[in-house]
């Protein structure tokens, strides 16, 4: 291959790291680790593309280079060991490009190799994208059913066999499955036998043996498999290459406890689950020849009809219960019968014409009774298949009890009124068969709605149980026990209604319709999605979500929403798109920060996902119920939010104590400090954005801010009166300091107070009674005692002069301050006085950076001699230099005017760019301290980085007088 050099390192890069699984298309904001979970899927990631096996595709390496159209990579299968991965591998298709016979060949749009005008033919194959899902692919991929004994563990071929695996421990072990396709996922379910234990994983393999795929199981299930009983999973995003080995019905699953103690399994296509209504796995039963029926076993595929004429129809699978010499045509008794009661429901005998050792198939159909019907229904009846010669050595018996398929009912309930009342409801059917239901309803509190649930199949909608005696505040929970063919049959066929209606008009209606159950509907139950509280009350949008976390630290969503109307289709009648968002807040506190992610952008109203990377304190936050997933729309619109709780496995949590506001908080300030302008201080249960100042809530003369994501307090300081004690009034009630005696200030009977609460002066959002000092609060430093405010009490007028400095009578060089709130500079205490020393005009004796306007002279001599006016302290000598000075701030230490030649120039100080990387990688460490409080350049840096981050060096800024005035 001919590559150009910088091409083909960047090429060799994509190509030869270490290739790695995402869980699905997901927003690129969004980590994922899948380095810790056990069995990786035998997929290709490339770019931000999942490829699945057998797909061809062109290398698309992004900006600046694009798609490359003369490197074609495919998704491999490489055996490794027992187990399949998947692998890229690309390769350039340069040199395939046909001979051409025309002198001047053109490259057209999308193509590698060049053809002659006029010549449309392909001449390489072109990018498949992803495939989905076809209808008919759906449709073939229906009614899987599997029977795993130790007669259908037949040994696989292994590249390495185990001596072990001559013995298996788990050959007695029992257990039946269903699958469901649906959109590229396969959904399993099994019932397992009594005597069988939970396995530690499940595989799917070919018929050679080699993995295809592996999952490891929980010891202990989730809420729906410990109610029902049932091992439920999903496997993924099935390859194509094999989903034909399902279609063909050459894959196997397996069950694994050990090494020597594995249960496997044909997935064979079962016709009569279309209809299955109820299922049965059995088993020898007590008094059978346990050397003849080792390792046998059976399910039952049940289904009734309540007609005018009730039957029903049993289809079997089987093996085990033949004799040593029953080769051909041997009769079988298929009996069900009452457990309780010496009562025979039903007998038939059945030949099987040919027996095998692994699987046999036969089924009964017949004519029952009302009341049998009843007693199969209430999981009183058995079924058996037994041997017509030998019925006592080789007898398989089961319990008829829910079917095998793990599956929820769930609805959203809509309102046919205009009305913003929404709700939702879901079922299930528990191991004893009972309907374990739950109905959550909003906005009808007060109307005190009927709740029933209704059989919409016929032409009259008849009503079929009240569950309205279960609803407390908006909430029913409770269960049917033993339903009938004629709650169950509506059920399956979704015809099953959920109704709420209340007296004054409101009506809330869906219909429970089947879902498969898999990592997130594993829960107690789902969350309702909702519209905002602001938006006006008519019927809309609604939706229900239910979430989970496994043991990988991944969280699972399965989402639905409805109540859109007809408008929300496009042109090309294509659905709308939506995007799904995560929301974690530190604490649910007033103004707290939202960590917000989006999770990923679907089309159409179902969605099921998953995502991983989720950070401890994420998942901690999850944990705790302070999680929100929010929908928008392409938009950007805001259409339903939620607030949802999940439980976390202990693993996945932070190193801190449950309901730690302090350890949350922490959490929420980690690094990276780059951000750090718009962390949040929690303080006195809110959250206040950077920056911010405010009264502390319990102590009004305490004053805080918002310093790098950390709350500080500073106790207020009263500056000194210069008025008697006798003329001085003490601090009205929310008010820290007293206050002089002067014209315009009012005093109450008492005279020790002021009353005039609602005249008084406002600075930087803080109110002050008439003739009020106090020392300005200056963030981060706090109170700048070197400055005092008054509120003038005539004409409410706001002044803060700084502290006036006397004349040094040393050098200003040697001059330093007493401590860091000092506002004046002293002189050494050996320096001698000099002779002029004391004179107060001499402007050459004062600290530059407290320079005074000079006395010395008048203002129109000054003036005359080159001086400068200047609105604050003017007028300036020829040639002087200070900080301006502004009435709410003080001294603009940053800032430094001069006095030229009557013209008045001011300019910022100047930060060079080592010293503002300097500041940033010692902020980023959190070590940076402004030297004498001088936090100029930490200012002037960060706003470089914003707004100047392309080779842009701090330029000089002039600053007018006019705008420091």
């Amino acid at each position: 291959m001919h590559f150009h050099g910088g091409l083909l390192s960047i090429l060799l890069v994509v190509v030869s790291c270490p290739l790695t699984v995402r869980a699905r298309r997901v927003a690129p904001l969004i980590e994922e680790d899948w380095a810790r979970r056990p069995h990786r899927a035998a997929e290709c990631t490339f770019g931000k593309q999942i490829r699945e096996l057998g797909s061809t595709w062109f290398a698309d390496l992004g900006p600046p280079f694009g798609v490359m159209y003369c490197i074609k990579c495919e998704c491999i299968p490489v055996q490794k060991k027992r187990r399949i991965v998947a692998r890229v591998q690309c390769r350039n298709i340069k040199n395939e490009c046909p001979e051409l016979t025309c002198k001047e060949p053109v490259l057209l749009p999308g193509r590698c190799c060049k053809s002659c005008p006029g010549d449309y033919s392909t001449d390489i194959v072109q990018d498949l994208p992803t495939q989905l899902t076809s209808e008919e692919e759906e449709q073939s991929l229906k009614h899987f059913g599997t029977l795993l004994t130790g007669r259908t563990s037949q040994a696989l071929r292994r590249d390495e066999p185990s001596p072990t695996s001559m013995y298996n421990s788990a050959y007695n072990y029992l257990a039946t499955g269903r699958f469901t396709f649906h959109r590229k996922n396969l959904y399993y379910s099994f019932y397992l036998s009594t005597s069988t234990p939970r396995p530690r994983s499940i595989q799917f393999v070919d018929g050679s043996g080699s993995i295809l795929e592996e999952q490891t199981i929980d010891t202990i299930g989730g809420v729906y498999q410990n109610a029902t009983g049932k091992l439920c999973g999903v496997w993924r995003r099935v390859p194509r290459d094999y989903r034909k080995l399902l279609r063909e019905e050459r894959l196997h699953v397996s069950f694994i406890w050990e090494p020597s103690a594995t249960l496997t399994g044909q997935l064979s296509r079962y016709r009569a689950l279309s209809t299955e209504q109820y299922s049965s796995l059995l088993e020898p039963t007590m008094g059978v020849d346990r050397s003849l029926m080792s390792g046998a076993g059976a399910t039952a595929i049940v289904s009734a009809s309540s007609a005018s004429a009730p039957s029903i129809h049993v289809s079997l699978v089987f093996n085990g219960v033949f004799l040593p010499n029953d080769v051909a045509e041997v009769p079988l008794i298929v009996q069900l019968e009452h457990m309780e009661k010496d009562y025979v429901v039903l007998r038939e005998e059945i030949i099987v014409k040919k027996p095998s050792n692994e699987l046999n198939f036969g089924e009964v159909r017949s004519t029952l009774l009302g009341a049998d019907l009843r007693l199969l229904t209430r999981g009183k009846l058995s079924i058996s298949i037994m041997s017509r010669k030998d019925p006592q050595a080789l007898r398989l018996v089961g319990v008829v009890g829910p079917r095998v398929n793990c599956e929820m009912y769930q609805t959203l309930l809509l309102s046919e009124t205009p009305s913003a009342a929404s709700g939702l409801a879901w079922a299930f059917l528990d191991r004893a068969g009972s309907l374990r239901y739950g109905v959550q309803l909003i906005g009808l509190e007060e109307e005190s709605p009927l709740v029933t649930l209704v059989d919409e199949g016929g032409k009259r909608r008849t009503e079929l149980e009240d569950l309205t005696p279960s609803l407390i505040g908006g909430l029913a929970n409770g269960s049917l026990d033993r339903p009938g063919p004629r709650l169950l049959e509506p059920l399956f066929n979704g015809e099953l209604a959920v109704v709420a209606a209340s007296h004054v008009g409101s009506l809330l209606r869906g219909r429970l319709l089947q879902r498969s159950v898999a990592d997130a509907r594993d829960t107690a139950a789902p969350v309702l999605l909702r519209r905002l509280p602001q938006e006006p009350i008519q019927s809309g949008p609604v939706g229900l979500v239910w979430t989970a976390v496994d043991s990988d630290c991944s969280l699972h969503y399965e989402l639905e929403i409805a109540g859109f109307p007809q408008t929300s289709f496009s042109n090309n009648h294509e659905p709308r798109s939506f995007r799904l968002y995560l929301e974690t807040k530190p604490l649910l506190a007033q103004g707290a920060p939202v960590a917000r992610k989006l999770l990923e952008e679907f089309s159409g109203y179902v969605l099921e996902g998953s995502v991983t990377g989720l950070s401890p304190a994420e998942l901690y936050r999850i944990e705790s119920g302070i999680g929100f997933l929010e929908v928008t729309d392409s938009q950007a619109e805001r259409i339903l939010k939620a607030q949802f709780k999940a439980r976390a496995p202990l693993s996945c949590l932070p190193h801190c104590t449950d309901n730690d506001v302090a350890s949350v908080v922490a959490y929420n300030l980690q690094p990276p400090r780059s951000d750090i302008e718009t962390s949040a201080c929690f303080h006195e249960t809110r959250f206040y954005e950077e920056g911010t100042q405010w009264t502390s809530s319990t102590d009004p003369c305490s004053m805080c801010h918002c310093y790098r994501g950390l709350a500080q307090c500073d106790r207020v300081l009263c500056p000194a009166l210069s008025c008697p004690q006798d003329k001085q009034l003490k601090p009205a009630p929310g008010h820290c300091c007293p206050i002089c005696l002067g014209p315009g200030i009012n005093m109450n009977a008492t005279g020790k107070n002021v009353s005039l609460v609602t005249r008084g002066c406002t600075l930087a959002g803080q109110f002050h009674l008439p003739g009020a000092s106090w020392h300005p609060y200056l963030p981060p430093v706090g109170f700048d005692t070197c400055a005092v405010c008054t509120c003038d009490p005539v004409t409410l007028e706001v002044k803060c002069p700084r502290v006036q400095c006397p004349p040094l009578d040393c050098d200003e060089k040697i001059a330093f301050r007493p401590s860091k709130k000092a506002c004046c500079r002293q002189c050494p205490a050996t320096t001698p006085s000099t002779a002029n020393a004391g004179i107060v005009g001499d402007t050459t004796r004062l600290p530059r950076d407290q320079a005074a306007p000079s006395t010395r002279r008048t203002a129109e001599e000054i003036l005359a001699s080159g001086g400068c006016k200047y609105p604050l302290g003017g007028p300036y000598e020829n040639g002087m230099e200070w900080h301006p000075r502004i009435h709410s701030h003080g001294e603009m230490k940053c800032v430094k005017c001069r006095c030229k030649n009557g013209e008045v120039r001011c300019d910022r100080k100047r930060c060079p760019r080592a010293l503002c990387n300097s500041i940033a990688h010692q902020m980023k460490r959190g070590e940076y301290v402004a030297a004498d409080g001088d936090d100029c350049c930490t200012v002037q840096c960060r706003r470089a980085r914003r707004h100047h981050r392309n080779n842009h060096h701090p330029a000089r800024h002039s600053v007018t007088p006019r705008e420091l005035s």
